[in-house]
């Protein structure tokens, strides 16, 4: 590569949004990130006094972005930074207003400086559970010693347990020990214990105490959610999320993996950030639930295999190629002291089993919350994300396969996606007579379109478009005729509207122009923007189709579709791309995060841990993608919303009963006079 130095243009890979582009060497980094659409905080105008631009310097090869980044490829600290810094205890960070583009560089913005705060889909849906979980408080009166006795506190202890209790066998953590005796002189003799498993002591308490909670998590690829519940009553009480700090080595599974392999450190970076991100979280829902992190007993973590292995310091490089090979599949119990989590120091971790290389705890805890097992329908579960698992059956049998969708469903490798923070394009409506766009932005109220007051506000200034924003987008150009049933843009739609631009043998739709952006750049969806979405739901639908077929089913009583992306997609522009097989809509259905609640259950439930491990070995796994008719099948479902399949539900939006029998020319007049438009 190139000095750096002597390169006219740089460049700037911004985290977690993953906007990049090409600065001018010498750039003022807060000034190039806003220019890529990442706005930082910056309450002093770049004046170095506010310290809200902060920043981090990532140092490393990252193989998947093409660049090595490091501090040097910052300009020096200056004096006022420096002095700034050394006032306010800052350190590891830089000041954005500070700091020059002088090279290739990637930029991790914390969350507290980025000006547009991410949205993460994390609410709990309601569950209904029997609360048995695997830690519980007990009430005890122990035996005071005296000059006659024999034995000491602990063994007093276990005899009042066995006889008040009936509880034998015990063991107890060498850091509760400790504080056994302070305990039992504050108490009175009466202590409150807090039992795992009733196999162990993890906690003791002067007298009577209440409070014992545990914490849920779902570790996503892109987001982390937790959720705090109290462990007597099962009561939801506080739940946080954040985005993965680990996307700033790979946004996508097999970059992380490919990080692991390749940097002496990787695991390690790896595990430590996950685990940082973990103990805020934990902070954060234990404050707002005005509890302490030592009231946090146990926990229950689940996530798909990579994220598994890395929350567990386990090296994934196993399953970066076949036979994906697990280093772990069972259930995992461990000391959270030493995953470095900062909970009661003798707190308890619990893992979810896997089933199989790409089909991790998170599925299972999502099968957990959704219960096939025990339907008398057939399901089709579709957790939608980086990677999707999918599971197809009833109580009778149930198989499941992971399907490669990529991260394009997320707003990655899309030209102007981004996640969905404010700014965000999250719903789109094209008319299909004018092709002029009405629009939905994350953080303004309302729908803008061309009649809107101009200048635009600043909210409701787009910044780019995240997952349903694109979904929504492509499947608007086809129903309005600007793009025909292969994704290809049709020969006319320049001629229609001027949002349709030709360059070459390639075009692009104009969602928001330069002058109502906040980027002062065109947003737009290219024809490869289509094909990556193209790309993604063949990946999905075929997977699908394929277990459909391994189970000998013709199709599905529900189609239930889980996780942040699948509870933020309309089931209609689902069915219009082809993203899942044809069923009625009103059988298509958003769980929300299920395998967060998934993680709940088995929290409050501890024989729901063993229906885990049970699931988890019940359930067939269908290597979709060494199937042979995989190919031709994952071909076909490239078109939209199908080449061949027919999807007579599609009725109320496209007046043909199969979308393919009508020509592009056919389809845009049925769809001006016959289409549902509604919004």
């Amino acid at each position: 590569m190139a000095d750096p130095v002597t390169t006219s243009t740089h460049t700037l890979i911004l985290m977690p949004s993953g906007r990049r582009g090409s600065v001018a060497h010498s750039a003022n980094l807060l000034d190039a990130a806003r220019q890529l659409g990442v706005e930082i905080e910056s309450i002093c105008g770049g004046r170095q006094t506010c310290g809200k631009c902060q920043v981090v310097v990532e140092s490393g090869a990252f193989a998947k972005h093409g660049i090595t980044s490091d501090d040097g490829r910052l300009s020096p600290v200056g004096q006022v930074e420096a002095e700034y810094c050394d006032a306010h205890g800052i350190r590891g960070r830089r000041l954005a207003c500070a700091a020059k583009v002088v090279g290739d560089v990637l930029i991790v913005v914390p969350e507290e400086s980025q000006a547009h705060k991410q949205v993460i889909a994390k609410a709990a849906v309601e569950r209904a559970v029997e609360v048995d979980p695997a830690v519980r408080a007990v009430y005890v009166e122990v035996e005071a010693a005296n000059l006659g006795s024999h034995g000491g506190d602990w063994e007093r202890l276990q005899a009042a347990l066995a006889d008040q209790w009936k509880l034998h066998d015990l063991t107890i953590d060498p850091l509760t020990l400790r504080q056994l005796q302070p305990a039992l002189q504050a108490g009175g003799h009466t202590l409150t214990v807090g039992l795992w498993q009733d196999r162990e002591v993890i906690r003791v308490q002067p007298g009577y105490a209440e409070g014992a909670c545990g914490l849920a998590i779902d570790v996503g690829t892109t987001t982390i959610v937790a959720h705090l519940c109290d462990l007597r009553t099962g009561a939801l009480l506080a739940t946080e999320a954040t985005m993965n700090p680990q996307v700033r080595y790979g946004e996508d599974l097999m970059s992380r993996v490919s990080y692991a392999m390749t940097e002496p450190q990787g695991v390690d970076r790896l595990h430590r950030a996950v685990v940082r991100a973990l103990n805020e979280l934990a902070e954060r829902a234990a404050a707002s639930a005005g509890r302490s992190l030592d009231d946090i007993l146990d926990a229950v973590v689940v996530g798909n295999p990579v994220m598994h292995h890395l929350v567990l310091g386990l090296d994934p490089s196993g399953l970066g190629g076949a036979p994906f090979a697990l280093a772990v599949s069972a259930a995992v119990d461990i000391k959270a002291r030493d995953l470095g989590f900062h909970l009661n120091p003798a707190a308890r971790v619990h893992t979810l089993p896997c089933i199989a290389g790409h089909v991790g705890a998170d599925h299972v805890a999502v099968l957990l919350a959704e219960s096939p097992q025990t339907s008398e329908e057939t399901l089709l579960i579709v957790d939608v994300g980086t990677n999707a698992e999918i599971s197809v059956g009833d109580r009778k049998g149930l198989a499941c396969a992971s399907s490669p969708t990529g991260p394009a469903f997320e707003g990655a490798q899309i030209s102007h996606g981004q996640r969905a923070a404010a700014g965000a394009i999250e719903r789109v409506r094209i008319d299909p007579a004018t092709l002029e766009p009405r629009l939905k932005v994350i953080g303004h109220e309302g729908w803008i379109d061309g009649q809107a007051e101009r200048p635009l506000p600043s909210p409701a200034r787009a910044t780019g478009i995240c997952g349903s924003g694109i979904i929504e987008a492509v499947a608007e150009m086809f129903l309005a005729g600007v793009i025909d049933s292969g994704g290809r843009f049709a020969d006319d739609a320049a001629e229609r509207s001027a949002r349709v631009r030709r360059e070459g043998r390639s075009a692009a739709y104009v969602l928001v122009t330069a002058a109502d952006s906040a980027t002062g750049h065109d947003i737009v969806v290219s024809q490869n923007d289509v094909r990556a979405i193209q790309l993604a739901k063949a990946a999905l639908y075929t997977g699908a189709k394929l277990l459909l077929r391994h189970r000998r089913q013709p199709s599905v009583d529900r189609v239930l579709l889980a996780g942040a992306f699948g509870n933020t997609i309309d089931p209609r522009y689902a069915m219009v791309l082809g993203l899942i097989p044809d069923a009625p809509l009103d059988r298509v259905l958003a769980v929300g995060n299920a395998a967060g609640d998934g993680a709940r259950l088995a929290l409050l439930n501890r024989g729901l841990r063993a229906e885990a491990a049970r699931l988890a070995g019940w359930v067939e796994h269908v290597q979709i993608a060494t199937d042979p008719e995989f190919q031709p099948e994952f071909v076909a479902a490239m078109g939209l919303p199908h080449a061949t399949d027919p999807f007579p539900h599609l009725a109320d939006i496209l007046p043909s009963p199969s979308p393919d029998a009508v020509r592009p020319s056919q389809r845009r007049k049925a769809v001006v006079t016959g289409a549902s438009r509604s919004a």
